[in-house]
């Protein structure tokens, strides 16, 4: 019977369980040319049995990240339309820790298994898999650095073909949809230096520096004098030399340095942008007093970070984030930020919601990597371009939906020059 059908059939059962609906919105496609499925839904090719082998071991949404990355598994159509359609359903639509299968579940996927040839040990992770950060206490500085560097030392070239000239990697702000990449960072670095209230002659920290873009914009278009810290060597590498270049070597400074041995105080204003998703639940306490500490009163902050809004569970941190691209990363509501924040201290002057921009922002990153997938191999692995493919596509889906949020809290040290009137300095 097993011929007679093929192996699709008994795919889509599999699948079914894993995501916890009986009908899956998926065509897969089998490695012996059967077919199961709706016939108009997004098609999905299970390449070999190791892409079986992997949902078996690993019966959620690890199993079929380590399948997608290795390319046991792929899709040959639309990249959102598939991933729309796989996240839309079952346990995959709540992105939280994972019901695992029952043990009937569980004996119907070893038979599947058995009937169709997969049955064996399991497969070795991808290679891009992270664990090194598992090892050591979370978010202490040793093990923040192994992180950082996981994510961002990937290669600067690899990041200039995703990110675009601008070389900003954050949620850009759109004028509109049709402004483009390029526009909408510029936009971003300029509405972050009017909320900060920058002039010549001020000191500026720049938390998380990047590639030096903010630093430079701040420097060039409003006359301060940077620090910029970053736990990447590559990045700090390019950064220096984009201040080089640019003939403003003089006035900024870039260090790998971990925010927390900063200590050449006070600075007038501090920006923070997506940086605070790297500090952690029970440290962003600690963070939100130590960027306090270092300001002078009246200084302004700016934190601009990922939020939470998927409810009081957290993300399933065994997931395929956390193992591929931020390892030891943490989403935090918006009241968790802002509470972290009045508790150092510091008062709210301004929060800006900006969930749509990310969506905008990431469909534009993945469409410069499809544009430049065979150098983007090149330049990494094929497994690597895979993860950022997977990682961005599913993100923008994410905030579309409105599991994710983005937001620019501006808070201000009291005891200095009291804040504006009203927000016409920045909208």
């Amino acid at each position: 019977m097993t011929r007679k059908k093929g192996v699709a059939p008994r795919l889509a059962e599999a699948l079914g369980i894993i995501l916890g609906t009986e009908k899956i919105p998926l065509r897969l496609r089998a490695w012996d040319g059967s077919e199961a499925g709706p016939s108009d839904a997004p098609v999905i090719d299970f390449r070999s049995r190791r892409a079986l082998r992997r949902m078996l071991w690993a019966p959620n949404q690890l199993g079929l990240s380590r399948a997608y990355v290795a390319g046991d598994i792929d899709g040959p159509g639309d990249l959102f339309e598939s991933f729309s359609a796989l996240s839309s359903v079952g346990k995959f639509s709540e992105l939280h820790a994972f019901r695992p299968p029952s043990f009937r579940e569980r004996i119907k996927l070893v038979r599947t298994a058995v009937q169709v040839g997969a049955l064996g040990l399991p497969p070795a992770p991808p290679a891009e898999e992270m664990n090194v950060t598992r090892k050591g206490r979370k978010h202490s500085k040793e093990r923040d650095a192994a992180a950082i560097s996981h994510h961002y030392d990937v290669g600067n070239e690899f990041y200039a073909l995703v990110l675009g000239p601008s070389m900003v990697y954050s949620c850009a702000v759109w004028e509109d949809e049709t402004i483009g990449l390029n526009a909408s960072q510029e936009a971003k670095l300029d509405l972050v230096c009017r909320k900060l209230g920058l002039r010549p002659g001020m000191r500026l920290l720049d938390v998380g520096c990047g590639w030096g873009s903010f630093a430079l914009h701040a420097a060039q278009r409003y006359g301060v004098d940077v620090v910029g810290v970053t736990l990447s060597k590559e990045q700090a590498d390019l950064a220096r030399k984009r201040a080089s270049d640019a003939g403003l070597a003089g006035r900024i400074d870039i260090r790998v340095q971990d925010y927390r041995d900063v200590r050449d105080t006070p600075f007038d204003a501090i920006s923070s942008i997506g940086m605070a998703e790297h500090v952690g639940r029970d440290q962003i306490g600690a963070y939100a007093s130590s960027l306090c500490s270092l300001l002078r009163p009246g200084g302004r902050l700016l934190n601009h970070a990922i939020s939470w809004n998927a409810g009081e569970l957290p993300p399933d941190p065994d997931s395929f984030i956390p193992r591929y691209v931020f390892p030891d990363g943490e989403m935090l509501s918006l009241t968790v930020m802002i509470e972290a924040l009045e508790s150092a201290g510091l008062e709210v002057l301004d929060v800006e919601a900006l969930r749509r921009h990310y969506g905008l922002t990431l469909r534009a990153w993945v469409d410069n990597l499809e544009k430049n997938w065979d150098e983007a191999v090149r330049l990494t692995s094929k497994g690597r371009a895979r993860v950022w493919r997977l990682y961005m596509a599913s993100s923008a889906l994410g905030f579309e939906r409105g599991l994710n949020g983005v937001n620019q809290v501006l808070v201000q040290r009291p005891g200095g020059d009291e804040p504006p009137l009203r927000r016409r300095e920045w909208v």
